[in-house]
């Protein structure tokens, strides 16, 4: 079956036809690590990841951000192919639609969102005002990026974008009340919480020395996915 996943190449949308797009339960023998392909390099494939992943993938929400998961979503593997005709690359933000129409053929899955009062941090800016710099590319957010231990960096970041990239270094969820709309090029390097021995500053002293930022706690209001029906087996391909 073809689904039709709404892309967007050099600003321009336009209708491009997925050839491929299958789910399968990963083989017994197969189940170990979690493995998938970035988006933006032709076909999008992973193995042994969850149904839990692939909401987060699918719908852009971190996993505790989804509410109402059946214990069994977090233990059943599945392996996913998705690839566009003739192989033109689908962004991270193209390949969303793709995989939620999956979810909703092969699985049936309903949901809704919510709001949320939880812990986290509000993304504010410091006492001297932030020290960004203004973005000159064109490309979008995830074109160049890299979110990882100790560091992050991209072109054209939103203050709503490095928000929600500081959530899991800062380990709750991050909500931007800096109210900068403009775009950025972020550097970022800090010393994860458990290296002691890093030369590094921590996540809070580098976004403030850095770019002039500062995470304050208090309880925020996030977005959630709430699941109202997930098959456990998907329909077949």
């Amino acid at each position: 079956m073809l689904l039709i996943a709404s892309v967007q190449a050099q600003g321009v949308p336009q209708q491009s036809a997925v050839e491929v797009a299958t789910i399968r339960p990963t083989p017994a023998n197969k189940i170990g690590a979690s493995v998938w392909s970035p988006p933006g390099i032709g076909r999008f494939s992973a193995q042994c990841v969850t149904l839990p992943f692939l909401i987060h993938m699918g719908y852009g929400i971190d996993e505790d951000q989804i509410v109402a998961k059946a214990n069994w979503m977090d233990s059943e593997f599945f392996d996913v192919v998705v690839k566009p005709s003739g192989d033109i690359p689908l962004t991270r933000e193209q390949l969303k639609p793709v995989l939620q129409q999956l979810l909703r053929d092969r699985f049936h899955l309903v949901t809704h969102s919510e709001s949320k009062l939880m812990k986290g941090y509000m993304l504010v800016c410091a006492k001297n005002g932030p020290k960004l710099q203004a973005s000159s590319s064109d490309k979008p957010p995830n074109f160049r990026i890299y979110v990882g231990p100790g560091r992050l960096e991209g072109v054209n970041w939103s203050m709503s974008f490095l928000a929600t990239s500081l959530q899991h270094p800062a380990g709750f969820p991050v909500v931007n009340q800096t109210g900068m709309t403009g775009a950025y090029d972020i550097k970022l390097y800090f010393a994860e919480d458990k290296d002691t021995e890093s030369s590094l500053p921590s996540l809070f002293t580098a976004l403030h020395e850095s770019l002039g930022l500062e995470l304050k706690p208090g309880k925020v209001s996030i977005p959630v996915l709430v699941i109202d029906h997930l098959d456990r087996s998907p329909t077949e391909n």
